[in-house]
């Protein structure tokens, strides 16, 4: 990322956390890494904090993904922040439903680390070469 900012990571599965963040350290991504388990913490965190990007997993107790995209993307604060849903539904409709909500990219999360890497650096080339608003 071409940014310090932190990266945004809503995953309840602490497995794919770690999974995700030893990925991006294989890469020597700089981002801080900050993991929520729900949209509800997600939310309370960018209130504090705005990340260069959000990865975002869809199904999460008590807040799920769509429901934290609604008000992530009607918030005239966060609603530029890139989010990249981040699950492993390969559903037509979790797709449909995601890009109507304004997500930037939909992503499968793969089996294998190496695969897991694969993807990630492609986001990191991306969002490096990416131009971004300042606010």
């Amino acid at each position: 990322m071409r940014t310090t900012k932190p990266i945004l990571l809503l995953e309840d599965d602490l497995v794919d956390q770690e999974a995700v963040s030893m990925a991006l350290e294989e890469l020597k991504v700089i981002n801080k890494i900050e993991a929520c388990s729900n949209g509800e913490e997600g939310l309370e965190y960018l209130k504090h904090q705005l990340p260069v990007i959000i990865l975002l997993d869809l199904n999460m107790p008590k807040m799920d993904g769509f429901d934290f995209l609604k008000v992530v993307k009607n918030d005239k604060n966060f609603k530029r922040i890139p989010v990249i849903v981040f699950t492993t539904s390969s559903e037509e409709r979790d797709k449909v439903d995601s890009y109507n909500l304004g997500v930037a990219g939909y992503i499968v999360k793969p089996s294998s680390h190496e695969k897991f890497v694969e993807v990630l650096h492609a986001l990191d080339v991306y969002w490096t070469i990416s131009e971004l608003p300042q606010s």
